[in-house]
């Protein structure tokens, strides 16, 4: 993979001379990360580029794109292969999802998949293209381990990890994973939305129970902050925590390593910040999103209010979908929330319902969010062990004309809203069908 990466840079370097090139970059932590990394390294090499930030690519998206410059997309267009086909110009594309068509003759895919490669992140791959342009480029390494946070790929962290980790400026250590892990324990505890503990999650009363329970007392400056304990302490907590989630049969994964990034001259929670650049483009905001990741002080501040608005949004939906109407079978859940909740958020809506106790491992969740024309759909699967959930979407969306992309336990795709209705019988039966074979 490293030759073909070495393969491209000197073909973008041909190009250029000629062409412009154009970025398209997905709207997620890992796209805007990816568009960081490229967008700097391209700038640094002298090269005139556009960045264009998308939520997806769809044949109207493809077809508007100028032939007359190169195009380079990131964490994004491995299932858009036949449309890309047809445009008269080189396509590159550095990306980490499934490839279900075939690759055409202009376009070059760099994908660890192709390789054999461990699984890496959208924006692993940019900051490998940025390494082979120049070695000056190792301060980007910071954005790749964001990326790798985002799409959730740092437990299983493999030689590629291992070395960029190893040029980033990052402390990592095992303990709890709740962020942010960089502030006062007790407010991490009450108003955490990555971990939900039973009685504790979001009661004063509740935290001070479990802090006690755990021997963790406070300072003179208050509680410490998670990264600040010891690890007699993390251990303690740990112990508390899981005693109160007996039953969950996920209880392993509130476990792993917290990793702490140098951003903005300050050690802070990889997972606090994937958290903010996800906020901004869920909420509409991509243009914040990359510019707080390179380091623009203003977007930084923006970045963080809307931080604010976004879990604000967050807990409104989660609100609605406890008190809807849910459509269950044997290990699955449907929730068609239409225009009650954001189609930008539905998939964070999801995720979190897929890490609460409530779900079994190997619960399939389905959510629906309208999305203009069109509506929305992320599928999750609670645990680890469970059924392909990019497959199962596939054999419902892509017979009527959708789209489909993602991962075997987190996946998303697009239908026609009139659909609608077609479309949720057809889940149905075929989780049904998917249940026996089981």
């Amino acid at each position: 993979m490293r030759d073909k990466i070495a393969s491209v840079v000197k073909r973008i370097e041909e190009i250029s001379n000629r062409k412009a090139i154009r970025v398209i970059s997905h709207h997620d932590t890992d796209g805007i990360t990816s568009a960081a990394i490229f967008s700097r390294a391209l700038q640094r090499w002298n090269k005139k580029f556009t960045l264009q930030i998308v939520k997806g690519l769809d044949k109207g998206i493809i077809d508007a794109l100028p032939e007359k410059e190169v195009l380079i997309f990131l964490d994004l267009a491995s299932g858009s292969l036949d449309y890309l086909k047809e445009k008269k110009t080189e396509v590159f594309i550095l990306d980490h999802h499934e490839i279900a068509q075939k690759i055409p003759e202009n376009v070059t895919v760099i994908n660890p998949l192709l390789f054999n490669e461990e699984m890496c992140s959208g924006a692993a791959l940019a900051y490998l293209f940025a390494r082979e342009i120049s070695e000056n480029n190792r301060d980007l390494a910071n954005l790749a381990v964001l990326g790798m946070i985002g799409d959730m790929l740092d437990t299983n962290i493999g030689k590629l990890y291992s070395e960029i980790i190893k040029d980033a400026e990052v402390i990592s250590k095992k303990g709890l994973l709740l962020y942010p892990s960089t502030r006062p324990l007790d407010k991490a505890l009450e108003y955490s939305t990555s971990l939900y503990i039973p009685s504790v999650t979001g009661s004063f009363k509740g935290v001070m129970e479990l802090l006690r329970d755990a021997d963790i007392v406070r300072g003179q400056n208050g509680f410490k902050s998670l990264a600040e304990l010891t690890d007699e302490e993390m251990s303690r907590l740990i112990t508390a925590i899981m005693l109160r989630r007996l039953g969950d049969n996920v209880a392993g994964d509130i476990v792993g390593t917290i990793y702490l990034i140098k951003f903005f001259n300050k050690l802070e929670d990889a997972r606090e910040l994937s958290a903010i650049v996800n906020a901004c483009s869920r909420m509409g905001s991509p243009e914040s999103a990359l510019g707080f990741c390179l380091g623009n002080k203003s977007s930084k501040r923006e970045a963080e209010q809307i931080y604010i608005t976004y879990k604000q949004s967050i807990a409104a939906a989660m609100k609605y979908i406890s008190e809807s109407n849910k459509i269950t079978g044997k290990n699955y859940t449907i929730i068609n929330a239409q225009d009650k909740i954001k189609d930008t958020i539905i998939g964070t809506a999801a995720s979190i319902m897929s890490f609460s106790p409530l779900y079994p491992e190997g619960t399939v969740i389905i959510a629906m969010a309208y999305d203009q024309d069109k509506i929305k759909i992320s599928a999750r699967l609670a645990g680890r062990k469970g059924r392909n959930v990019r497959e199962i979407l596939t054999k419902v969306v892509m017979p009527l004309k959708g789209e489909v992309g993602g991962h075997p336990n987190a996946a998303g795709g697009l239908i026609p809203r009139e659909k609608e209705g077609e479309f949720i019988e057809e889940l149905k039966r075929v989780l049904e069908i998917e249940l026996i074979k089981i």
